[in-house]
């Protein structure tokens, strides 16, 4: 046996690895930080969301609030603008993933308020990209949303029991 033998052993004990085995063993879920934005964003108008965004670029919500009102006016163009705030909003939602540790998969719950932004943001890139006949981005999207959170996927596209608060409109009617 090799001098190095009590040193491999001692250190591969049960309660320094983890039993990748065990039911569950996936990547930890992803929990963004608060975003700090998130208070001034709710209820804003669209003239407020802009300044907020304008003073938050990094706040997947603000971009994704822009791009869930864009889609509610139903136009061509404004599906377009729709697309590329909700592509920002992805985008900055995978690098503040990236920072908190996600490392391309595994669950991001909706149940944590921080992760609505980015799934929000997620769902109306899929609403956008359905609009303009992006078809394989708009699945791709649908398909991520639903493995990072089924929750979120039911939530958002409408298939929940769950009613949007008085006088807003659910993610399903912005379709």
């Amino acid at each position: 046996m090799s001098s190095f033998a009590p040193y491999y052993i001692g250190a591969m004990t049960s309660s320094s690895h983890r039993d990748l085995l065990a039911a569950g063993a996936g990547p930890e879920p992803a929990r963004l930080a608060a975003d700090p934005a998130a208070a001034a964003l709710s209820g804003s108008g669209r003239e407020q969301l802009i300044e907020l965004v304008c003073q938050h670029p990094a706040s997947s919500l603000g971009w994704a609030l822009l791009a869930e009102d864009s889609l509610a006016a139903h136009s061509r163009e404004a599906d377009v603008v729709a697309y590329a705030f909700a592509r920002t909003g992805y985008h900055r939602g995978l690098d503040a993933l990236r920072r908190a540790g996600w490392r391309g998969s595994g669950p991001i719950p909706w149940e944590h308020e921080p992760n609505r932004g980015f799934l929000r943001a997620l769902n109306a890139l899929s609403i956008a990209a359905e609009r303009i006949g992006d078809t394989a981005e708009q699945e791709r999207c649908a398909q991520f949303l639903r493995d990072s959170s089924e929750t979120a996927y039911l939530t958002l596209t409408g298939q929940s029991t769950g009613s949007a608060p008085e006088g807003e409109d659910t993610p399903q009617e912005l379709r």
